[in-house]
């Protein structure tokens, strides 16, 4: 048996999340509804604004709430009954402007019914969000015009479209230069067999046409963007019997990634980089993505890779930059040769496997004791 036509597949999934689904404890498995980190309290805060019925219609299987929003404009792709695009429309302020576009009418039905209730919820004179219905694999026909937003988030909504690749280069051409797509999505640990990609449950469960995870890089390298950067990942389980029988040896991870729409024009070598600190919700630390964490005043030695995306892209003023041998500016009047040994990162093992990733996390968590606070590893969050 072939693979289902495309507008076979896009009629299941519209059926399944139309119809099927009407709130996050319908699903059967644990795919899009995964924490990796703990939330942010400005995010917290920001989703307790969130109106109920909204709230319920959640599918998402990570949080796609990036650093530094105020004024962007967002395009959430698959943006469903709208929560982060409403959690978005807060961040980034009267300003900003948030665009939610999905193929399911009921869904867009549901979100655009808030529009006045979080208006007023915010305080703003002006709804700063708008919701299309529409393919995002093909943005051009909803009138989405090139290098129109700053950011490009989606939440668990890729893997639901055959032609991914049409998918991630509609966002590439909509992204400013120096944008990003911030996205969580479901990957498999090898190439999925027929009776997985044709099983329907398993399409609306974001499993059936997960992306075997070594394949974003290719189609991000074809594409255009910066090689992917991992920023969170999470195991998957399955909560039905028969569904595991199919699955069979398939492993299954949700994971957050970030991709830059960055010039070929940045640094050519390694350098030295010290955070400014004062992103809302990241002042004095900036866990940018799996492998960079960046403290406020502290030095961190980057890839030109990391050195050319922090230089071009929205974090630009956030940063000192300068290639390796020059010295940097410190706060308290030490030159960055003074702190050389006691203050520079430098990543031995970057990690670009989601799976990988994932399993340290758990294996951090299984070591963890919970505090007389109820919290672990000396925090009062869970690990």
């Amino acid at each position: 048996m072939a693979a289902p036509h495309d507008a076979e597949i896009r009629k299941d999934v519209q059926t399944y999340y139309g119809q099927v689904l009407k709130k996050s404890a319908d699903l059967q498995t644990n795919a899009c509804v995964t924490t990796a980190r703990p939330v942010p309290k400005h995010i917290r805060e920001a989703l307790q604004n969130v109106h109920e019925e909204v709230a319920l219609r959640y599918y998402g299987c990570g949080l796609v709430i990036p650093e530094h929003l105020e004024n962007c404009w967002i395009l959430d792709l698959g943006s469903g009954g709208g929560r982060d695009c409403y959690v978005l429309s807060q961040l980034v302020g009267e300003k900003g402007h948030v665009t939610g576009i999905d193929m399911t009418k009921g869904q867009v039905e549901v979100a655009e019914k808030y529009l006045d209730y979080h208006m007023e919820k915010y305080g703003f004179q002006a709804s700063n969000v708008t919701f299309i219905h529409g393919y995002i694999e093909k943005l051009g026909e909803a009138g989405i015009k090139n290098e129109s937003y700053d950011i490009v988030v989606s939440n668990c909504v890729i893997n639901l479209v055959p032609d991914k690749q049409q998918v991630l280069q509609e966002a590439y051409r909509v992204l400013k230069h120096g944008g990003e797509l911030y996205f969580s999505d479901v990957y498999t640990s090898l190439e999925l067999p027929e009776e997985i990609r044709t099983h329907k449950v398993l399409w609306g469960e974001c499993l059936g046409g997960a992306l075997y995870w070594k394949e974003l890089a290719i189609l991000a390298q074809k594409i255009g963007f910066c090689p992917p950067r991992l920023v969170t990942a999470n195991l998957i389980t399955i909560q039905n019997k028969e569904l595991e029988r199919v699955i069979g040896d398939c492993r299954f991870v949700s994971a957050t990634f970030r991709l830059f729409k960055c010039s070929k024009t940045g640094p050519t070598k390694r350098c030295q980089v010290i955070y400014n600190g004062g992103i809302t919700g990241h002042e004095k630390e900036l866990m940018f993505d799996a492998n960079f964490t960046f403290k406020e005043g502290e030095i961190v030695e980057v890839d030109e890779e990391t050195a050319a995306i922090l230089k071009n892209s929205r974090f630009a003023q956030d940063f000192l930059i300068r290639p390796i041998g020059e010295k940097l500016p410190i706060s308290g009047g030490c030159s960055a040769l003074e702190l050389k040994f006691s203050k520079i990162q430098k990543p031995f093992d970057i990690i670009t496997d989601p799976f990988k990733l994932a399993e340290e996390s758990d294996s951090m968590k299984s070591r963890c004791v919970p505090d007389a606070a109820g919290g672990c590893c000396g925090t009062k969050k869970s690990c």
